[in-house]
């Protein structure tokens, strides 16, 4: 498999292990690493918030050394992640526990994970988070240090432009590309940009919808959505594997690094068109003019999901990620359509003359989930 650089960093495959699905047991954490291994793949993403993945993870790692199957040239490349807002002391902590659970004396890459909030990055720049990289690094335990963030583009933007981090997570889809400026802006600045879930938290595209198939026939949209990664210069894509079979696609994508061809072109066409044509007049570009909003509602994000149920039939997954707001924390929108009090603050400044408080109305009916009945009344 192909490999691209990493910030300051080892270099990568185009493809990286994210570790968070084989956690039933020892057993399927070293079956899904020798087909990594097999697939090519060097990069392991894990973090300590993944459960036992840390520790199944350097069990695995421990027995393919006793069978000489490490990667060659330069062998495994490990990141793990530290929760942001800690104190010196217990990141510190972390910090050793995740090294003895992977079997490591240095970590190759440490992101500071979910810097969602300013707060998050104050403590990376200037607070405690600040003095645990500086001890990180100059003891050795750390080769570099990221971050990932399902924050504002503007937060990522700050942490990006901040010089403090030598690589980057990022949520960036096929059919969500608003932060893929960010993606390139840290490429522009030799910082190593990992995609984080393309294909579960990209709509779902291991399972699509039978419109988004043909909407992007003769292409699987799982395939097509790696490609369109891929030849932007994304450094590294992560699967989340299960099993062996989970890593095929990857491994026949091990040298498919280059510009998107003329068929790959024609059917990125097509499937924006195909969208285009469901929504008409309705269709949000995503420019986010409308925003602030008086009452804190995420319209282009909603707005997104709208696009993605109406446009290619993805209900499922629009569905889920809407009954999520206001249950993930930090982690996700807090507020969701039904908040709109249709003053009309945002209407002059859409460019396409949207409807949005009507949109969004709709986008709450389509989306929201009924009010369970309670088994008792």
């Amino acid at each position: 498999m192909l490999r691209r650089p990493f910030g300051d960093g080892a270099d990568v495959s185009l493809f990286t292990l994210g570790t968070m699905r084989a956690l039933q047991s020892p057993e399927q954490m070293l079956d899904v690493l020798r087909a990594a291994h097999a697939a090519g793949i060097n990069h392991l993403e894990t973090a300590p918030a993944y459960g036992p993945a840390e520790a199944f993870l350097g069990q695995a790692l421990a027995q393919l050394k006793e069978e000489g199957a490490d990667p060659v040239d330069g062998g495994w490349v490990i990141t793990s992640k530290l929760l942001p807002g800690q104190s010196f002391l217990s990141a510190c902590e972390a910090l050793d526990a995740s090294l003895g659970r992977l079997g490591i004396s240095t970590l190759d890459n440490l992101a500071i994970h979910g810097l969602n909030l300013e707060s998050h990055l104050d403590w990376v720049l200037s607070g405690e988070g600040a003095r645990l990289i500086d001890w990180a690094l100059a003891t050795g335990r750390v080769r570099q240090v990221g971050f990932s963030s399902h924050g504002s583009n503007a937060l990522i933007e700050r942490a990006i432009t901040s010089e403090r981090f030598r690589f980057c997570c990022l949520h960036l889809h096929l059919l969500d590309p608003t932060r893929m400026p960010l993606a390139h802006e840290a490429l522009e600045r030799s910082m190593g940009v990992l995609a984080i879930s393309p294909a579960d938290k990209g709509g779902r595209l291991q399972a699509p919808s039978d419109l988004l198939k043909a909407d992007c026939s003769p292409f699987h949209p799982l395939q097509l959505a790696y490609r369109f990664l891929l030849a932007a210069g994304v450094s590294t894509l992560t699967v989340g594997a299960q099993s062996a079979d989970d890593l095929k696609l990857a491994r026949s994508l091990a040298a498919s690094a280059g510009p998107l061809d003329a068929e790959e072109q024609r059917v990125l066409g097509q499937l924006h068109a195909q969208r285009e044509r469901r929504l008409g007049s309705d269709l949000c570009s995503q420019c986010r003019a409308c925003l602030p909003c008086p009452n804190d509602v995420p319209i282009p994000d909603l707005l997104r999901l709208r696009n993605l149920a109406r446009g290619h039939d993805l209900m499922e997954f629009a569905g889920e990620r809407y009954n999520l707001i206001g249950q993930a924390g930090h982690w996700w929108e807090t507020v969701d359509a039904s908040q709109c009090g249709s003053c009309g603050d945002c209407l002059p400044r859409c460019p396409h003359q949207l409807p949005i408080p009507d949109l969004l109305a709709d986008t709450h009916r389509l989306l929201a989930a009924a009010p369970r009945r309670r088994l008792w009344g």
